[in-house]
């Protein structure tokens, strides 16, 4: 039988350093939770607002594989490895870090905030050399439709990363429901709504909730409101 672990929008970590602020689903920075530190392999999943203009300078990452997916206005990257780039919503970008990286984040806008998530998942293998990737997402696809984002496969739809983990992204019309097979019955998928209401095996999801599911072969979601949600599944042992 499936487990569930429910964290709602209103229990994550919270920082306001005016500029930036972040929403922590699990423990980052400031915030340290001891039951929060992370699902599986799933690290980090940070909900930022980035003030025009600003942003994370130059600083350094090793051994993590970090994705960046826009959810409104436009995202500048610049990386040690001479990668130049603007990312938006409908695009994902993913970064291996591995033996070392540097890169900065900015508000690519002076007029407009940037929101997006910062997404941290713990790679299958150490000091790899390092990245970089960008993709745009045919959102068209997400329409009452589990869409593949993300995968440990080159060769397969979306971004890839060393780790044996697949990232879907959704967009149910109200009323939509279908079923999400795993990939492999030892991962756990983590379920984070964009915006709607979604009802999962009966666990009812808002805004902004993530909801843990482990031990499950596949599992039904069904929106009862329009809804945008990622799901991501990651190895949990």
């Amino acid at each position: 039988m499936a487990k569930f672990i429910y964290h709602p929008a209103d229990t994550r970590g919270h920082a306001d350093h005016g500029w930036l602020k972040s929403n922590h689903t699990f423990s980052f920075a400031g915030y340290m939770n001891a039951e929060r530190m992370n699902f599986g392999a799933l690290r980090v999943l940070n909900d930022d607002f980035v003030a025009p203009g600003m942003g994370f300078g130059r600083h350094p990452h090793s051994n993590m594989e970090i994705i960046s997916i826009p959810l409104e206005g436009e995202l500048a990257h610049n990386d040690s490895m001479g990668t130049g780039s603007v990312i938006k919503k409908g695009d994902i970008q993913v970064m291996s870090a591995g033996t070392g990286i540097e890169h900065s984040e900015y508000n690519h806008s002076e007029s407009e905030p940037v929101k997006f998530l910062q997404i941290w998942v713990i790679p299958d293998k150490q000091d790899v050399e390092p990245r970089y990737d960008q993709q745009t997402i045919d959102y068209d696809a997400a329409k009452n439709n589990f869409l593949q984002i993300l995968s440990p496969d080159a060769d397969d739809a979306g971004v890839w990363i060393h780790q044996h983990a697949w990232f879907h992204i959704a967009d149910f019309d109200a009323g939509n429901a279908r079923q999400y097979v795993m990939k492999d019955a030892e991962n756990g998928l983590y379920i984070f709504v964009l915006n709607g209401e979604l009802d999962v095996e009966g666990q009812k999801l808002n805004t902004r909730d993530g909801l843990g599911v482990l031990g499950a072969h596949d599992i039904k979601i069904k929106a009862d409101t329009h809804a945008e949600f990622l799901l991501m599944e990651v190895p949990v042992r």
